[in-house]
């Protein structure tokens, strides 16, 4: 089975044209300078391919991941050579995200023997837009405080436009982490990102400003026939013109004019949605604020296959979740 450089990836791409971002040469490149190393390897036959990402641990060993992969279909005649890479580089364990809804998860014709159920990398729950039809159809599907969100930022004179301006966006990042209680990316990063995707129109960096004066900002990809919500930031200041929400009616918009249909807002709790609805105005803690504002575009909640791991070295792996639950978590998007 042939292992593929950055560009003969992409290339490979071109049979996957609504491969899921993370699987993108882009992104494995972009792992490449925050401490990952991509693997691409793809099946004798050419029908499925995996993007792996392997990050080197004190010791000789390491960790594997493959983020909503692998593409194609056929798998089975894939993993072996997932299995002798993850070996020959010493991995402790490799976690696989499939790119697959909960709903549509045929385990048992997808995972060979000895995969796990495992704790998720990314947000296992998210809203889902559908882009298809034109603008009144976006609003028509919308909860009523949403649209009148929208249109009471216009009329109090929030515009939004689109920069290459990455030092804002970090600033404004910084300060919402600082008032939310997360970490954000480094400045550097944000950087690395938004140049190789924006290169070739993947991605934009969205500024809502009022008179001038940046109140927020967003960073939306697309792939495919899809778009992502993953990075957004705002200040304490003029929250009442409620720039958010213009600003994703205008990340819409951007998404659509790429072509995607499908636009995905990116982290909810993971509860079902039930709960979700009983519980998202008295909490604020986790995702519970952003759900609050993410549920009133009017999309669907939707839950992904969640994550699996294919354990090499068990003692070394206890090591690793211990670990990894007392710094936080692993690395996501």
């Amino acid at each position: 089975m042939p292992f593929l450089d950055s560009q003969s990836w992409q290339k490979f791409l071109t049979n996957h044209p609504n491969a899921h971002i993370f699987q993108t040469a882009a992104w494995g490149d972009l792992k490449a300078g925050f401490g990952w190393q991509p693997a691409r390897v793809v099946s004798t036959s050419g029908t499925c391919g995996a993007q792996i990402l392997f990050r080197q641990l004190p010791f000789g060993i390491c960790v594997g991941y493959i983020p909503k992969g692998p593409l194609g279909f056929g798998w089975a005649e894939l993993w072996p050579e997932v299995e002798r890479i993850s070996r020959r580089r010493n991995a402790v364990f490799l976690k696989i995200e499939p790119d697959v809804w909960e709903e549509n998860w045929p385990l048992e014709e997808i995972l060979p023997m000895g995969f796990m159920p495992s704790r998720p990398v990314q947000p296992r729950r998210t809203v889902e837009i559908d882009l298809r039809g034109d603008e009144e159809d976006w609003l028509a599907q919308m909860k009523q405080k949403t649209r009148y969100n929208i249109r009471l930022a216009e009329r109090k004179e929030v515009t939004v436009r689109q920069s290459a301006d990455i030092g804002l966006f970090y600033r404004l990042s910084q300060e919402t982490g600082k008032r939310d209680g997360f970490g954000v990316h480094s400045q550097g990063y944000f950087q690395r990102v938004f140049e190789l995707f924006s290169s070739h129109g993947g991605c934009a960096l969205l500024i809502a400003e009022y008179s001038g004066h940046p109140l927020a900002a967003l960073m939306i990809f697309s792939q495919g026939r899809r778009a992502w919500y993953f990075y957004g930031a705002s200040t304490n200041e003029e929250r009442n013109r409620m720039p958010a929400y213009l600003l994703q009616w205008e990340a819409m918009r951007w998404a659509a004019k790429q072509g995607c249909d499908m636009y995905d807002l990116w982290g909810i709790p993971d509860e079902d949605e039930p709960t979700l609805e009983n519980n998202f105005l008295k909490r604020e803690d986790g995702l519970w604020g952003v759900y609050r504002f993410k549920r009133g575009f009017g999309g669907k909640v939707r839950r992904s296959a969640g994550a699996w791991d294919r354990v090499y070295h068990p003692i070394f792996y206890r090591f690793y979740l211990l670990y990894s639950r007392w710094r936080g978590g692993e690395d996501g998007s």
